[in-house]
């Protein structure tokens, strides 16, 4: 069901795009000009604005239809908290000291015994 609303909420999102780009700009665009002031009357609603309107509204619902599915998806738990658990699940076993890595022999010179290795590749 979740899948359906989200198709249908694409579509609805490309419909409006569409609808807003076919309609007949009132001036200079951005605001700038138009033929009439602040207080002229609205014009009779075009055939395009109330299908505008009908999209808006139907993208509305189905942007909050989608919400409440993510809402009831959701866990009483924080996303670090879910990762957190993980990593103690995930935890590898102690190392016996050798690399991670098994091609990183080669790379790393042996451990001095003052402390831990600078990280720079062995001069070959």
């Amino acid at each position: 069901m979740q899948n359906v609303v989200l198709i249908v909420h694409l579509l609805l999102a490309l419909s409006l795009i569409g609808v807003v780009l076919m309609q007949r700009s009132e001036g200079g665009g951005l605001g700038m000009g138009g033929g009439g002031n602040a207080m002229s009357g609205r014009g009779a609603a075009t055939a395009l604005g109330k299908v505008t309107w009908a999209l808006a509204i139907a993208f509305i619902a189905t942007s909050l239809t989608l919400t409440i599915f993510a809402a009831e998806n959701a866990t009483g738990t924080s996303v670090l908290d879910r990762l957190g658990e993980e990593a103690d699940v995930e935890a590898p076993a102690e190392d016996e000291g050798g690399p991670v890595l098994p091609d990183a022999e080669g790379l790393l010179p042996p451990p001095q015994e003052d402390g831990d290795a600078p990280l720079v590749p062995r001069a070959e």
